[in-house]
């Protein structure tokens, strides 16, 4: 074999292995012709021309994440300061959405910052708008209005936005304090305002309890009241049938009834000796006095009973 065949032979081997292509599962292989587009070879073992058609760019198709930190400018002259994660992947695999991606940029790096200035300044202009008390409470607002306004930039780009994470909002040391200033005062008010209210409401009961003591204290005394007036007037009618049976007793017998007001009346001595709890008691002993007395008491038992005679 003379040397010409031997290199024809090498031409030829390296021909047909150079002819194989793969193509890793999640990518697509974009083929050009003397740097032209040409087409674009799926995942898996591709044939393509050896020498003419070369594979340009291989194009991931798999979701893509980059982490963000950046600045924005309230509308009451707030710095606040952004931590995002960003998430975004290619349209899908048809050939229009993959050449825009392999021909729009130079590389990734210049995708990349277009794609993260981009946002930067939907944020940026977005937050202008707000007071640095809004922001806190606006995340999904903030995610969906920049999703409105870049999506059709992606498009065009090959690109669409999958997610925007807001993982951290902060502001200057000064607005933070300041910030924790008015929520501690605010919860000292609502504080203040809660052991009013409970004072009130114990107060208000422990008033409501004596008014319903008070009422109850009024109505057992009112009962007893009656219970005491009825037990006086019936002790009073029995103390009246009984001198009235006495008295009858007497006349029948033909005693003086002055007898039974005598009896009382010493008994009541006795009894005033027998159970005084200290208290004295003045008595006229002397025969006129008991005479006035005896007289005054047949006076008052004329009044309680004209039927008696004396």
């Amino acid at each position: 074999m003379n040397s010409f065949s031997t290199v024809f032979l090498v031409i030829l081997v390296l021909g047909v292995f150079l002819s194989f292509v793969t193509v890793q599962q999640g990518t697509v292989a974009v083929i050009t012709v003397f740097g032209k587009y040409r087409r674009i070879l799926m995942p898996g073992l591709n044939m393509k021309i050896p020498f003419i058609e070369q594979v340009y760019k291989r194009v991931s198709i798999q979701n893509r994440s980059v982490e963000l930190e950046f600045q924005a400018i309230t509308i009451d002259q707030a710095n606040v300061y952004f931590k995002a994660m960003l998430l975004y992947a290619v349209i899908d695999q048809r050939e229009e959405t993959i050449k825009n991606v392999a021909f729009k940029f130079i590389d990734d790096r210049n995708l990349m910052q277009a794609l993260v200035r981009t946002i930067e300044g939907s944020i940026r202009g977005f937050v202008a708008n707000k007071k640095q008390s809004e922001v806190l409470s606006l995340r999904k607002e903030i995610v969906e209005d920049v999703k409105e306004q870049i999506d059709q930039t992606l498009e065009t780009w090959g690109y669409h936005l999958l997610d925007l994470q807001l993982n951290d909002i902060t502001f200057d040391e000064a607005i933070i304090k300041s910030m924790a200033q008015v929520v501690a005062s605010s919860n000292l008010k609502a504080a203040a305002e809660n052991e009013g209210q409970a004072l009130l409401i114990t107060k208000t009961k422990a008033a409501e309890a004596d008014g319903n003591a008070i009422k109850i204290a009024a109505e057992a005394e009112r009962t007893a009241a009656q219970l005491r007036g009825q037990g006086v007037a019936l002790f009073r009618e029995e103390v009246a049938k009984g001198m009235t049976q006495a008295a009858k007793e007497m006349e029948q017998a033909n005693l003086d009834t002055s007898v039974i007001l005598f009896s009382m009346w010493t008994e009541a001595i006795k009894n005033f000796a027998e159970y005084g709890k200290g208290n004295v008691i003045f008595l006229d002993g002397s025969s006129d006095g008991m005479q006035k007395t005896m007289k005054e008491m047949m006076a008052m038992n004329n009044l309680m009973d004209p039927k008696i005679k004396r």
